[in-house]
């Protein structure tokens, strides 16, 4: 029960109103509920009816308004001595739009996205708020702890809990500057200092390698910059409010960009004045939407009417959460991109519409064909091998032992780590150098892939494959590599040019495929429909497969690779010997 005091007339007399707040209905609605709430009312209008006789009125009854959050008893029409107090002579009417908390309470957190028309003071009652939540939510809620990356999100956010705790967080202030205030910031040095306190890491650069990324993923953000990164300086950062976190998994589409971009358009602040590439985006949504920019500009203008309704220092705050929002979502050019799903975990999910701007398409499917799709994928997994827990264990432990010495972290390089630094000078050198190093010939051994994705060992593979006569395989498998990085419009003509040089019937450069694969290509190849970027993925993977299981080991044992590995070998003990040192 909540009780309001509002003054009435000029002689300050005190009307005292009682709203009562309704109490939640259970999913069915029973009708005990509805009895027990019919009988709170009846006895509140009694109560108020002795009240007026004992006051002395002229006995009218009172109206019970029930609105859609409270129930408010507000005197008849009319009766022109009603009295609720014994010194009071004029009526109230007491409206009651807001949610049962009276007192709007102003907080950081954002109530709505760009293109919801509402503001963060608003209390209207949304779906499935207040009672049992709707299945559109349910299901929403489901998909969210399914996200592919929700457990990483999960452990970032714990960090920024942590961070923003009251005791032991980072010391987050307001700076008045002259004619005024940056409110709820705190500077790159005070993160930095406090990651390295509270989460025992002793070196600078881990630290603000770990502030990076939960700059990037839209936790924090620099208040005057569009680039989310961290410097350990005095440079001010602010906290992002938890409303637009990642694990909520925000696809925003276009049109509330639209919204976004079009409301910056209207405030004359120059906080607030579009980037060279808002503008460019801008004016591409302008002609994308030309038909429904009218409805954009509309909404856009409403949300600006209510953001000029909060207050200054608020107002700054949930701009700069709300640019650093989409930041995150529409990054600038040279940026990264950390909503970007995998492609194999949203198919491993289920859930293919991910990435495809339409936030509603995976929360609104049918509840039956999403448990079907979950009950066969779990009847997938049962019928995979399955290995023990030792051979795993092995098969890591040589994985890792062979890989150690190319780990910059287990291994420190002589140039600065660019994995931690954004320093690229030893990965430069390492493309830029004359001579092969023998730490490069080595890792060509550990596996095919390592080979081909070195531009030298390919080569040298290339070469050793074109001395036994097999070089159209390598030619083969890269060209069907390089089709997949086609746009579209080039697929088709990429797909039939492979086809003719080495699969038909006259080809000039034949490959060795089982008659499976040769079928499959001449299907895609000869049918309607345009074939697709992945319609050689079976042929090209029984050549690579021959590759690795008959070249590559070839290769291994060949003079070719031995006199290339002894070569690195003398050039590293030959450079003691310029020096005139004898052994």
């Amino acid at each position: 029960m909540v009780t309001m005091t509002s003054e009435v007339d000029k002689d300050k007399a005190a009307v005292a109103v009682v709203i009562s707040a309704p109490k939640k209905m259970n999913a069915n609605g029973n009708e005990k509920d509805k009895d027990r709430d019919r009988e709170t009312i009846t006895s509140s209008n009694s109560s108020n009816n002795c009240n007026r006789g004992s006051a002395g009125t002229d006995g009218g009854e009172g109206t019970v308004t029930q609105g859609g959050v409270g129930n408010a008893v507000v005197p008849p029409a009319g009766s022109g001595g009603s009295n609720i107090s014994s010194s009071s002579s004029s009526s109230t009417t007491v409206a009651t739009t807001s949610t049962a908390t009276i007192t709007t309470t102003t907080t950081a957190t954002i109530s709505s996205s760009a293109a919801a028309g509402t503001s963060a003071g608003s209390s209207g009652n949304k779906p499935g708020q207040g009672g049992q939540p709707s299945h559109a939510q349910a299901t929403q809620a489901a998909l969210n702890q399914d996200a592919p990356n929700i457990l990483v999100y999960k452990k970032m956010e714990a960090i920024v809990e942590r961070m923003q705790g009251e005791e032991g967080g980072v010391s987050v202030r307001t700076i008045k500057a002259f004619m005024s205030k940056v409110p709820s910031v705190f500077t790159g040095a005070d993160l930095i200092a406090w990651i390295m306190k509270n989460l025992s890491i002793d070196d600078v650069n881990e630290a603000l390698h770990l502030a990076h990324l939960l700059a990037s993923h839209g936790y924090l953000f620099p208040i005057d910059d569009h680039q989310l990164t961290v410097k350990n300086d005095g440079t001010f950062y602010r906290f992002q409010t938890p409303y637009f976190w990642p694990s909520n998994c925000w696809e925003p589409e276009n049109t509330d960009y639209a919204v976004y971009l079009c409301k910056r358009t209207m405030q004359n602040k120059t906080r607030l004045e579009l980037a060279d590439y808002e503008a460019e985006n801008l004016a591409k949504l302008q002609k994308m939407f030309s038909r429904k920019w009218e409805f954009i500009f509309m909404q856009a203008e409403a949300q600006s009417k209510v953001d000029k309704k909060r207050d200054k220092l608020e107002r700054k705050v949930l701009d700069s959460q709300e640019r650093a929002f989409w930041d995150v979502h529409r990054p600038m050019p040279g940026c990264v991109n950390t909503t970007e799903v995998d492609i194999k975990k949203a198919y491993r999910r289920g859930a293919s519409s991910l990435g495809s701007g339409s936030s509603g398409t995976a929360g609104n499917s049918n509840p039956v064909e999403q448990l079907t799709r979950q009950i066969k994928l779990l009847k997938l997994k049962l019928e995979r091998r399955t290995i023990k827990i030792s051979k795993v264990a092995e098969s890591y432990t040589s994985y890792f032992e062979q890989y150690n010495e190319y780990d910059s972290f287990l291994n420190p390089p002589d140039q600065p780590n660019p994995w931690i630094t954004d320093n690229t000078e030893m990965w430069d050198a390492d493309r830029t150098a004359k001579d092969v190093s023998l730490k490069r010939v080595k890792r060509w051994g550990f596996s095919l892939r390592e080979l081909l994705n070195d531009p030298v060992g390919r080569e040298q593979f290339s070469k050793f494959l074109d001395k036994e006569f097999s070089g159209e395989n390598l030619k083969f498998w890269e060209s069907v590599q390089s089709m997949k990085a086609q746009p579209q419009s080039k697929v088709k003509e990429a797909a039939h040019a492979i086809y003719l040089e080495f699969l038909a019937p006259d080809a000039p450069c034949p490959v060795n495929v089982d008659s499976k694969s040769m079928e499959l290509a001449r299907e895609a190849v000869s049918s309607a429909a345009p074939p697709n970027r992945w319609c050689f993925d079976v042929a090209a993977a029984h050549v690579y497969h021959l590759m690795k299981s008959d070249s590559y080991s070839r290769y291994l044992r060949s003079d070719m690779y031995k006199e290339y590995l002894n070569g690195s070998k003398k050039k590293i003990k030959s450079i003691p010997n310029l020096f005139g040192v004898k052994r």
